[in-house]
């Protein structure tokens, strides 16, 4: 079996257990459902007892799931040295990547980043006295002859269910539909193509360390193998996230849990690995715009619920997690919790 890599291991604390706690209560949602009333009682439901939920009957066609897998694995099949060829750096964070950190440990996977707008901007660095702002540029692999195009339709049809599930959960906090659409002009989202070997030493490595998304929602389409698990609100249990056929997974993140000011609050997660089964996953990060100032939504603050949140740049605190993703650092990774001015 041999040794592995120390970058790899997982601080014993976070390690998977012998025991897996089996559980079907992560809801899953009909979005074909007439009465839109019931669609957003059940979000409103999912987003604050589990921060995660399914959707099905949501509108992306299968076909184009279907494509896009076929797509992603003939792809990670390529060479190490035709991969490279559209690798992604600090400076450029698209592309390919096969060294990629969660809280400072190596994750045992590789993935392929592209944005949903073919460029994008974003602060230079985190550094917040720096002003300047750098262009990301998608990298598209040469000798794949559907590859960029069947990507890009996943994105503009993924998109539009994200903005759906936006506006169902701003109606869910009793917002309008279309509150926080304009954080999304010239928005910095992006697709990921996830590939996880399988791995000999499951004991000590995940496929992704327990984490939290920086974005506003993420939209997950995810194989048969499973792997995915949640960390249950209530006792803290990981549970394990069933493949459903045709079915998105979709869990609330830090941006949304800001402007809910606490009433939806994003969940730790992981991907546990399997040392038998290859496993593809395909989440749709919903970013805003680099400019957006993310702060608690003013008609959820009162007198008896203040700000729980001061104000960040959105930006600023992607570039500082997006350097976080290269190398092990000396210092916690910027958290939401920094900006917390109420528990």
């Amino acid at each position: 079996m041999g040794d592995i890599d120390p970058a790899f291991i997982q601080p014993t604390e976070h390690r998977r257990k012998a025991k897996v706690v089996e559980a079907s209560e992560i809801p899953v949602i009909d979005l074909s459902e007439v009465r839109k009333d019931v669609i957003i009682s059940e979000i409103g439901k999912a987003c604050e007892e589990w921060g995660f939920f399914q959707v099905i009957n949501h509108g992306v066609p299968f076909e184009l799931s279907t494509k896009v897998e076929i797509e992603a694995k003939k792809f990670f099949e390529k060479s190490l040295e035709e991969k490279k060829k559209v690798k992604r750096d600090e400076f450029n964070p698209v592309g390919y990547h096969d060294a990629e950190h969660t809280m400072d440990v190596r994750d045992w996977k590789e993935v392929f980043d592209y944005l949903v707008e073919d460029k994008a901007q974003i602060p230079s660095s985190p550094d917040p006295h720096d002003m300047d702002l750098r262009t990301l540029t998608n990298q598209w692999p040469q000798n794949s002859p559907h590859f960029k195009e069947t990507l890009e339709e996943y994105a503009q049809e993924v998109e539009k269910l994200a903005y759906k599930l936006l506006e169902l959960i701003s109606l869910s906090l009793g917002l309008a539909a279309d509150k926080f659409h304009g954080c999304f002009k010239n928005q910095l989202s992006m697709v990921r193509l996830n590939y996880y070997p399988p791995c000999p030493f499951p004991d000590l490595a995940h496929g992704i360390g327990c984490h939290k998304d920086p974005n506003a929602i993420t939209v997950l389409a995810q194989d048969d193998v499973g792997g995915l698990q949640v960390k249950r609100k209530s006792d803290g249990e990981w549970i394990p996230v069933k493949p459903t056929p045709n079915a998105f997974v979709i869990n609330v993140a830090d941006v949304v849990q800001v402007w809910s000011n606490d009433k939806y609050k994003g969940v730790e997660h992981r991907v546990v690995v399997s040392t038998q089964r290859e496993r593809f996953s395909i989440p749709f990060f919903f970013f805003p715009a680099h400019h957006v100032m993310v702060k608690p939504a003013e008609e959820l603050v009162n007198e008896q619920n203040p700000a729980r949140y001061r104000e960040y740049n959105f930006g600023k605190f992607l570039a500082n997690r997006t350097h976080a993703d290269f190398k092990k650092r000396d210092m916690e990774n910027l958290q939401i919790h920094h900006f917390k001015i109420l528990d």
